[in-house]
């Protein structure tokens, strides 16, 4: 069965100081996915592919600003009927790492687990304070 074209958008291509007719973008919905692209010569080897129109017209833009045209070249695409290219999501920020492992978890199995020795400080034994320095009596002869 043939698939109906659906009219999706258009851009516009400058021809020096002047303004081309505008293209285009056809929307072709297939079994697979759907497919959005211009049906002008020399323009309709670029061919957005995607799950959804929004996917599909995402990459027909990213395949669009690689075909060797400057971005004053031309204005567009502006897309119709509630079209909004849908980016791939960025990448997510790399997880955090990993506690260091505990020595009780490494231990091999059979075999008591050992704290290691950590130095503890009783609560009943204060250092002692440092000697503090006395006021010695002023030489008051004269």
């Amino acid at each position: 069965m043939a698939h109906l074209l659906e009219f999706v958008g258009s851009l516009h291509i400058y021809l020096g100081p002047y303004r081309g007719n505008p293209i285009s973008l056809y929307l072709k919905r297939t079994e697979i996915g759907c497919q959005i692209g211009p049906k002008a010569y020399p323009w309709n080897d670029v061919v957005g592919s995607g799950e959804t129109p929004n996917k599909a017209a995402a990459d027909f833009e990213d395949k669009w600003k690689t075909k060797g045209l400057s971005a004053d070249m031309y204005s567009g695409p502006s897309w119709e009927g509630g079209i909004k290219p849908e980016r791939p999501a960025p990448p997510k920020p790399p997880a955090a790492p990993k506690p260091p492992v505990p020595a009780a978890a490494s231990a091999p199995t059979g075999q008591p687990i050992v704290p290691a020795a950590s130095p503890v400080v009783s609560p009943d034994t204060t250092p002692a304070p440092a000697p503090a320095l006395t006021a010695q009596p002023a030489d008051k002869s004269s």
